[in-house]
């Protein structure tokens, strides 16, 4: 195969896979209502805890949270694919 089809090829996979949001997290975040109070678990141990909702782009796989206590009025941006688990309390 010619190495600029092979370029172009490699091009498409990364546009693709950049514009796939995958894991278990991502899923529920698709359809998480918003305001929706959760609490975080990241990759390497990191808990975040009562941050609220606010949405999920699927393009880029970013979850945006405010967190009210800790920094109010800031926002919370964080990549789907490095949240290990999300808790909603009850």
């Amino acid at each position: 195969m010619n190495s600029d089809c092979d370029s172009c090829d490699k091009k498409k996979k990364e546009k693709h896979s950049m514009n796939h949001c995958e894991g278990c997290v991502c899923n529920q975040l698709r359809t998480l209502q918003t305001s929706t109070v959760v609490d975080l678990f990241l990759r390497g141990g990191q808990d975040i805890e009562d941050v609220i909702f606010i949405s999920f782009d699927p393009n880029n796989c970013c979850a945006f949270f405010n967190d009210p206590t800790t920094e109010p009025g800031s926002t919370l941006i964080i990549d789907c694919q490095e949240i290990q688990a999300i808790r909603i309390p009850g």
